[in-house]
């Protein structure tokens, strides 16, 4: 009797999700770290039919076989369904028991995922910088020689003559600004305590605003805004130009989309991990849009600089944006597909005493 008390004890406390199936793939057993899980008690469980939880047919037919065969396997980033709409990636191991039985290990890998592509993220952040502080060497030192012997050779020329060397200084000075702008602002932060909800109506009024008098236009702007979130420490400013960089985007995205749509949505998110860093609560503002998405042949590389989807577009938005809630310790992500893309926000509500100096 002790021995069975412990060995459910031990299989409750597990945190991997174990789940046992007969050969009609109803569940048997559910422990704790499963019925978590699938966001089901065990009483829901227990008799139900697993494959309510698949996507396809294969993975039951797998399993079936599995059991007939009585070989196990293993599946790598596979999906669970389970509710509409929503799915989670995890790791399963199929194990066939002697009982004609299936005793399924689950490990859920969303968060795995998540820490590797932000990871993946600040990697292709810092190489960003690094190449674009490399080009700003190699590119100002040379410009400002340029100018300045354009500038000595124009005190020698008659006013026609005058003309070509207006140009050279001219367009030095366009080269000399755009290599600024890739490297973002380079002012200390200006830290002060703000209400993410004035940044995002100053952004929505500029929004509104350049859209008012347009004769297609037809901008749906949505706050969805959550009362409850904190004030955090940030550089106002600095935060403005991130919102509006995305947002503009999104502006110019929707512009010829029926029923166009943005929507600036804030909540609280709690035990999210930036980089090695592990937040117990944060700050989320999600910048939405019904576009035709990011096209996939830029999508991993919309953050580093001159990558655009739009003609005409100069692909410095999203890096600066990027480099700015660096700077703050926080992070963007993008999710895009047809009809739907997503430029989530994350920062802390506090930032490190040497943030000024960052």
């Amino acid at each position: 009797m002790a021995n069975h008390t412990f060995a459910r004890l031990a299989f409750d406390n597990l945190t991997t999700a174990v789940l046992l199936l007969n050969d009609q793939l109803s569940i048997l057993e559910a422990n704790n770290s499963a019925e978590s899980l699938l966001s089901a008690s065990a009483s829901q469980l227990l008799g139900s039919d697993f494959r309510q939880y698949l996507l396809d047919d294969d993975a039951a037919n797998e399993l079936i076989h599995a059991l007939k065969t009585e070989s196990g396997y293993t599946y790598r980033e596979t999906q669970l369904h389970l509710a509409p709409e929503k799915t989670i990636t995890v790791d399963y191991t199929v194990t066939p028991l002697e009982s004609r039985q299936l005793l399924l290990e689950i490990q859920p890998v969303d968060r795995i995922l998540r820490i590797n592509r932000e990871e993946a993220l600040l990697a292709t952040q810092a190489t960003s910088q690094e190449m674009v502080r490399g080009l700003a060497h190699e590119v100002k030192n040379p410009l400002g020689g340029i100018k300045g012997a354009a500038q000595l050779l124009a005190t020698e020329l008659n006013d026609e003559q005058r003309e070509y060397t207006d140009l050279i200084i001219t367009e030095t000075q366009r080269l000399s600004g755009l290599v600024d702008r890739l490297l973002g602002p380079t002012q200390p932060l200006k830290l002060d305590i703000i209400n993410i909800h004035q940044i995002t109506e100053h952004v929505a009024s500029l929004l509104e605003a350049e859209t008012q008098g347009q004769q297609d236009s037809n901008l749906n702007l949505i706050r969805d805004y959550d009362p409850s979130v904190p004030e955090l420490e940030a550089d106002r400013d600095q935060l403005v130009q991130v919102v509006l960089n995305i947002a503009r985007n999104a502006l110019q995205a929707i512009q010829d989309q029926p029923n166009s749509q943005i929507t600036l949505r804030s909540r609280i998110q709690r035990n999210f991990t930036i980089g090695r860093t592990a937040h117990r609560i944060l700050l989320r503002l999600d910048i939405e849009d019904n576009g035709p998405g990011i096209p996939p042949e830029i999508a991993d590389r919309i953050f580093y600089p001159m990558i655009s989807g739009r003609q005409g577009g100069s692909g410095l938005g999203l890096p600066i944006a990027q480099t700015i809630i660096s700077r703050h310790h926080g992070l963007i992500e993008c999710n895009s597909k047809p009809g739907e893309t997503r430029f989530s926000v994350f920062l802390p509500l506090s930032q490190p005493r040497n943030s000024k100096n960052d």
